[in-house]
């Protein structure tokens, strides 16, 4: 079954609209993972703050990338600084990441998705490759990117090493290990948000992995109902289960691959 076949089968519309209880929750799910992971590498207990920091990552990446798709339910200058905050805290132009996710949507898969390029590798070669697939979206956004995305991305990237530069130089040390904690997470990005997803479905890219497990859906923070995200990208994170059961119940024998 194509795509838009699919689209005329399920109703969604209404899905893309968000309460205000549900914009609450959507641009403020980072901070208690933040500022908790902050306070206990204060205090020195680093091994405690991991968790809190790697699920800081999880709800900040869910956040902007509501962004990129306008589905946080603000308007596009306030969405613009979730971006450019989002950026900094999570030492990446995020800016960069959006000119290739949205590029990953119209080509999924094929020569110039740059972003789903990790897809066709294995796991192992995913991972490895990480560290050249975050500078590869920086890179490729400043040559090939539109005035816009190039400024921004500058903005981005200057504010992230002055940021780096003064928690270095005045030796800040619950902001360094901060910084190493994202950078890492980045690092790891190629295999997460790209080989996890997409591997093995090159025949249908547009039909991505996705989960049913609930637990894991809770762990994951919604982030893994990937199929259900390229299908209907307008439709916010916390809105994707409802979309989820919409789907299973319209189309009951649509194969849907697990992402973990």
């Amino acid at each position: 079954m194509e795509s838009p076949e699919i689209n005329k089968k399920i109703v969604w519309q209404d899905l893309t609209k968000l309460s205000f209880k549900e914009k609450m929750i959507e641009n403020n799910l980072t901070l208690p993972w933040l500022l908790s992971s902050l306070m206990l590498a204060y205090y020195e207990y680093y091994i405690l703050a991991l968790p809190f920091s790697a699920f800081f990552f999880l709800t900040a990446l869910r956040q902007v990338h509501n962004g990129f798709h306008n589905a946080l339910g603000k308007s596009k200058k306030m969405t613009w600084w979730c971006l450019y905050l989002n950026s900094v805290l999570m030492m990446v132009s995020v800016h960069a990441v959006k000119f290739n996710h949205l590029r990953h949507h119209k080509f999924c898969l094929r020569e110039d998705d740059y972003e789903g390029k990790a897809a066709r590798m294995t796991w192992y070669q995913a991972i490895l490759y990480g560290p050249i697939h975050m500078f590869s979206i920086h890179w490729l956004t400043l040559q090939i990117g539109n005035k816009s995305y190039k400024k921004n991305v500058i903005a981005e990237l200057i504010s992230i090493f002055l940021f780096g530069g003064l928690v270095f130089y005045f030796q800040l040390h619950f902001l360094m290990y901060h910084i190493m904690i994202m950078l890492l997470s980045e690092c790891l990005m190629a295999f997460f948000a790209v080989w996890l997803v997409h591997h093995d479905t090159h025949e249908h890219p547009n039909f991505a992995r996705t989960q049913r497990t609930k637990w894991k859906n809770v762990i994951s923070f919604n982030m893994f109902y990937h199929l259900e995200h390229h299908l209907f990208p307008a439709v916010p994170t916390i809105k994707l289960p409802e979309l989820a059961k919409r789907m299973d119940k319209a189309l009951p024998h649509l194969e849907k691959k697990n992402t973990f």
